[in-house]
């Protein structure tokens, strides 16, 4: 894996439950987490301000797949543009409405991705975020 190549040490936490985050975070303050990645699923992002509270409370830098972490107090999201998503869908629908079959048309992948930052969060886990990396981010959140 890459990451045992730079040094690094994964720990893949599942959780399934409100209760299972919960754990999974005393889990990871147990383990001495440097840092975690919360992948995209839907109940996840239901749970966005449980994770980003979590998140902070056991001072662990966090990195999302969506926008809807940082916006609500995550450190940083990096994902997909949800809004470049659905217009993607609405293209598909207008080729199906016009006759096209589904299983005829191809599959696009996410061609737009976001990279946002909240400068709340980073100074409340006395992090410095370079100015170069801020200069490239599609939004900073003050």
């Amino acid at each position: 894996m890459g990451a045992s190549k730079i040094g690094w040490q994964l720990e893949v936490v599942h959780a399934s439950t409100i209760g299972d985050i919960d754990a999974a975070f005393a889990s990871l303050e147990r383990t001495r987490a440097d840092a975690i990645f919360v992948s995209s699923d839907q109940f996840f992002t239901a749970r966005r301000v449980q994770f980003a509270t979590l998140a902070t409370h056991y001072r662990l830098p966090a990195v999302y797949s969506y926008r809807a972490f940082a916006e609500v107090g995550g450190l940083m999201s990096y994902g997909p543009s949800l809004p470049d998503q659905y217009r993607q869908l609405g293209v598909y629908t207008g080729r199906m409405l016009n006759g096209e079959k589904a299983a005829e048309l191809p599959v696009h992948t996410p061609t737009k991705f976001e990279l946002v930052f909240n400068l709340s969060a980073s100074k409340t886990l006395g992090l410095t975020i370079p100015p170069g990396v801020l200069a490239i981010a599609d939004e900073v959140i003050e």
